[in-house]
């Protein structure tokens, strides 16, 4: 009966963070800041979303729809607070295949169902359930990603001619791409690479200043300025339409709805991870918590808006989302007046668009795919353990060589068996304990009443199996700690089984604890833990590890006094 009374209800779970923001209370000084954050995104997003169309095999302009009508109902509708939606690099690879088989109507219809599908996720609350996507999974298919969006750059970034279509799949697009190599124009290459040097540098050294558009500006006007002989939005496109279409339903005949039904179930089920794992990212950075099932009605409802207005996958995009941050959002409204710049920027800026190399919008992608490769974090799950290593790099293998939906399942469905392989020795070896408190125990010891109202060293017990199902329950315990104490202990001693996703996890909270002045001590780590958490960078001073619990906490009550 407590439970039930406790338990969040729908008005909870799907209220839009924008009615929560309102409702606290939203002053001239909030809508200020929300200009300033809008406008540093869109700055960001016109370029970016312009190169991701074209890359995905669609006209640029759709690019724009998509972050223009997306973007708002993702900001206007979702359960997080600084959430910037819009097309994302991650959907470049099934969107490409989807018009090579469909078309771009069939890639309106696959976008509009995938909405349907979302909203269906989000309503009967499995939002809950992505969460259980293993570490190495995410992080195979998105180096595997970021591999496929630097291959297919590689046309324009070197400004060459091929004799044919360009193959989709990786070794043929490879082989061609070679067969075309004497091809090379010089203009372009030197283009691009001129690009990417801006971007690089301007991030290095002057890293709020926006390095796509001025990059993407710059490379415009050498090439105007100069009359280079390379290839631009004009001579591939003709340029883009100053104003957004009016709103159409695709084709819903039944032989087309099953044709792409497929490809509508892909892009829902990235679009959900993309989106969450963006929200998460977005909480990390500001200590807030996003509503996941509210999360991804909006999803939902903005992919179905954004295929009614021509546009396609619309997800929560993770650099524009920290991005968002760090320009000092308050909330939702920054997101919406992202996608209202961007649409005064269409309707003034349409006619110089036509100029824009494509060598410099290949530079942008190529730069994103390598920040999106996640290569310390491949190397650390390499190093881990063996059996994370195998999912890491069969699905990684599966998503360059094969499938991107194939490689997420086939990943999923190997980590899945690997736990239990894991939880089985658990059990045998640990008596199956399996229990997590985050209250301190009655009684003597180091859970005595003494330490349970210690104000500057709080201690924090995780017993039984700490894996990627129960990361996201232990990482909310360990995130409602009160006040800002000065040391935390965890004690993990009865932990039976910790993973990557658990290590990401415990680090994760360090960080944060380490922002906020908090020293934090590990206690019971067993010799394989400790070795797992240090390739994830857990090492002194950040994380201190001591052998028992009661010398862990006298060392945080002597660094306190300190």
């Amino acid at each position: 009966m407590q439970a039930s009374a406790t338990r969040p209800g729908f008005t909870a779970l799907f209220t839009p963070k924008l009615l929560t923001v309102l409702r606290e209370g939203y002053g001239l000084g909030a809508l200020k800041a929300d200009i300033v954050a809008g406008l540093t995104v869109a700055i960001i997003a016109l370029p970016l979303s312009m190169a991701i169309a074209i890359a995905s095999g669609v006209p640029p302009e759709r690019g724009l729809y998509t972050a223009i009508v997306g973007g708002f109902l993702v900001s206007a509708l979702g359960g997080s607070r600084f959430q910037i939606g819009g097309p994302a690099g991650a959907f470049i690879v099934l969107v490409f295949a989807t018009v090579q088989a469909h078309g771009i109507d069939g890639l309106i219809l696959a976008t509009f169902l995938s909405g349907f599908i979302l909203l269906a996720i989000g309503l009967l609350r499995l939002g809950t359930f992505i969460k259980y996507v293993p570490y190495p999974v995410t992080v195979g298919f998105t180096s595997g990603i970021a591999v496929i969006i630097l291959t297919s750059q590689l046309k324009d970034f070197f400004g060459l001619t091929l004799t044919g279509a360009e193959p989709g799949p990786f070794i043929p697009k490879l082989q061609a791409l070679a067969q075309a190599a004497p091809t090379v124009n010089s203009a372009a290459l030197l283009l691009a690479l001129g690009s990417v040097a801006v971007i690089v540098g301007l991030r290095r050294w002057r890293p709020h200043w926006p390095g796509f558009l001025i990059a993407v500006v710059a490379a415009t006007l050498v090439a105007w300025a100069l009359g280079l002989p390379v290839e631009t939005i004009g001579s591939r496109f003709g340029g883009i339409p100053q104003m957004l279409p009016a709103p159409h339903l695709p084709d819903l005949s039944t032989e087309k709805i099953m044709a792409v039904l497929p490809a509508a179930f892909s892009f829902a089920l990235l679009g959900g991870i993309e989106s969450l794992l963006s929200a998460v990212v977005a909480d990390s950075m500001t200590g807030r918590r996003h509503r996941s099932n509210s999360e991804l009605v909006a999803q939902g409802t903005a992919n179905i808006g954004s295929a009614l207005f021509g546009g396609f996958c619309v997800t929560g995009t993770i650099a524009r989302t920290a991005a968002n941050v760090r320009a000092g959002a308050r909330g939702p409204v920054s997101g919406m007046l992202h996608s209202l710049f961007l649409l005064a920027f269409m309707l003034v800026a349409a006619p110089l668009a036509r100029f824009i190399p494509l060598a410099a919008l290949a530079a942008i992608l190529a730069v994103v795919a390598w920040n999106m490769a996640e290569k310390h974090q491949f190397a650390a799950l390499l190093r881990s353990s063996w059996g994370d290593a195998v999912v890491l790099l069969v699905t990684f293998l599966l998503v360059v060589f094969r499938d991107l939906t194939e490689g997420i399942l086939v990943g999923f469905g190997l980590g899945a068996l690997l736990f239990l392989h894991r939880m089985s020795e658990a059990v045998r070896v640990e008596h199956g304990v399996s229990s997590l408190t985050d209250q301190p125990d009655s009684g003597e010891g180091p859970y005595s009443a003494a330490n349970a109202t210690d104000d500057d060293v709080v201690v924090y017990r995780i017993a039984g199996a700490f894996f990627f199902g129960a990361a996201a329950a232990v990482g909310a315990a360990l995130d409602r700690i009160g006040g800002q104490p000065k040391a935390c202990v965890i004690d993990i001693g009865s932990v039976s089984f910790l993973d990557s996703t658990a290590a990401a996890t415990i680090e994760g909270f360090v960080r944060k604890a380490r922002q906020q002045g908090t020293n934090v001590y590990l206690a019971g780590a067993s010799q394989p833990v400790r070795k797992l958490l240090r390739t994830h960078g857990m090492r002194p001073p950040a994380l201190r590890f001591y052998s028992r619990l009661d010398d862990a906490i006298t060392a945080a009550r002597r660094d306190a006094a300190n």
